[in-house]
C-alpha cells in the first residue's frame, strides 16, 4: 500500500484547525502541520481553498478538503478505527445537529470575545449542559464529533472569560460542563491539540487591548 500524505494548514490559535489535528490524532494518522499567516496568506492555501481562501485545509494526497466539520467527516469515513461519529442513522443525525449549533456560536463569537458574556450565549451552553448530563462524553463513553467540537467552549471561551476578569463555568452554574472538561483534560490527544495555555492568554488579551483601544 502507499504511503499516504496527510496535510493540515491551520492557525495554532484556531479552535476549527486544532479539531481537526485532535480528530487526526485519535485515528492515529500521521500528518504534516502548516502553520498559515493568515495576514499573508501563501500560494498553497489560495491553490487548495480557493473560494473561502481560509483554514482549516486538509490535503489528502493532493486533494483538499475545507471546512472542518466536513473535514471531520471526512476523516471518520477515511479512517475507520477510533470512530467519531455513530453507527445509528439516527444517533449521527442527532450528533451532526450538536456539531452545527455549536459551529455556529463558535463563529459568531470569534473574535468578539465580549460576546461569549451575553445571555443568549449562556443560555446555549445551558442547553449543551443538560444534552451532556448523565454521560462522560457527549458520544457516550468515548469522545466523539460533538466533543471534537465543542472543545471550543471547553478550552477557548474560558480563556476569554479569563482575560476578561470573570469565570462562567463554575460548580454552581455548569457543574456537568465542568465534569467533563475534566474528563477531556485526561486524555493525552486532547492537551496536545490545545494552544499553549500562557500564549493562548497572552494572545486573547493581546486581541481584545486592540478592540479596546481602535474603540475609543
Amino acid at each position: 500500500m502507499a504511503e499516504e500524505e496527510v496535510k493540515l494548514y491551520g492557525t495554532w490559535v484556531s479552535p476549527f484547525s486544532r479539531r481537526i489535528e485532535l480528530a487526526l490524532k485519535l485515528k492515529g494518522v500521521p500528518f504534516e502541520y502548516i502553520e498559515v499567516d493568515l495576514s499573508n496568506k501563501s500560494p498553497e492555501l489560495l491553490k487548495y481553498n480557493p473560494i473561502h481562501k481560509k483554514i482549516p485545509v486538509l490535503v489528502h494526497n493532493g486533494k483538499s478538503i475545507v471546512e472542518s466539520l466536513i473535514i471531520l467527516e471526512y476523516i471518520d469515513d477515511k479512517w475507520k478505527n477510533n470512530p467519531i461519529l455513530p453507527r445509528d442513522p439516527h444517533q449521527r443525525a442527532v450528533a451532526r445537529f450538536w456539531a452545527k449549533f455549536i459551529d455556529e456560536k463558535a463563529s459568531l463569537a470569534e473574535g468578539k470575545e465580549k460576546e461569549l458574556l451575553n445571555e443568549e450565549i449562556l443560555e446555549q451552553m445551558k442547553l449543551l449542559e443538560n444534552e451532556l448530563n448523565g454521560k462522560d462524553f457527549f458520544g457516550g463513553e468515548a469522545i466523539g464529533l460533538v466533543d471534537i467540537v465543542a472543545t471550543v467552549v471547553a478550552f477557548w471561551f474560558p480563556i476569554s472569560h479569563e482575560v476578561l476578569g470573570v469565570e462562567v463555568i463554575t460548580q454552581e452554574k455548569f457543574p456537568v460542563l465542568l465534569k467533563w472538561i475534566g474528563k477531556l483534560q485526561e486524555i493525552d490527544v486532547v492537551n496536545q491539540s490545545r494552544p499553549p495555555r500562557e500564549k493562548h492568554v497572552a494572545h486573547v488579551r493581546a486581541l481584545m487591548e486592540g478592540l479596546n483601544s481602535g474603540s475609543k
